[in-house]
């Protein structure tokens, strides 16, 4: 079957409200045995004494996207997937917040917790999405762009 690329990105942070929801959406679905998520979260990193207090992403988003479409068909043809989602924020994400949401499902678990480890692990090296550290006493620039 062939898909369409999607837009990944989300501007700031992402909701666990929206990882709920997309989570409850899937009890319909009663051909999926599995399911495996990542949630990656933005630290309060220490860098050189300065507190990081948030994380500035970026990006290329057509290469961006269509890097992430060639990513997306090339797992679902090596894992029998029922379902991917993937998102990625853009904007400012404050430490402890929710920068990156990789959710598979599949009929039964090896395929979901497989393919979304995967998927993570070219995300982080393959994506042109560059984060650059907010520190505390930078914290005026950033509250005005909130």
């Amino acid at each position: 079957m062939e898909r369409k690329p999607k837009n990944i990105f989300n501007q700031g942070a992402i909701s666990p409200a929206f990882i709920a929801d997309s989570i409850a959406k899937h009890s319909s679905k009663t051909n999926i045995g599995g399911h495996s998520i990542f949630l990656g979260q933005v630290r309060a990193d220490l860098i050189d004494e300065k507190k990081v207090v948030a994380i500035e992403y970026t990006t290329y988003e057509e290469l961006a996207l269509e890097k992430m479409h060639i990513i997306r068909e090339e797992i679902f043809a090596k894992y029998e997937l029922t379902c991917m989602h993937v998102y990625h924020s853009l904007g400012a994400v404050a430490s402890g917040e929710i920068c990156l949401f990789v959710f598979t499902s599949s009929a039964h678990r090896r395929a979901a917790i497989d393919a979304c480890n995967e998927v993570v692990e070219r995300i982080k090296t393959e994506l042109p999405v560059w984060g650059k550290e907010l520190f505390e006493d930078e914290t005026h620039q950033w509250k005005v762009n909130q």
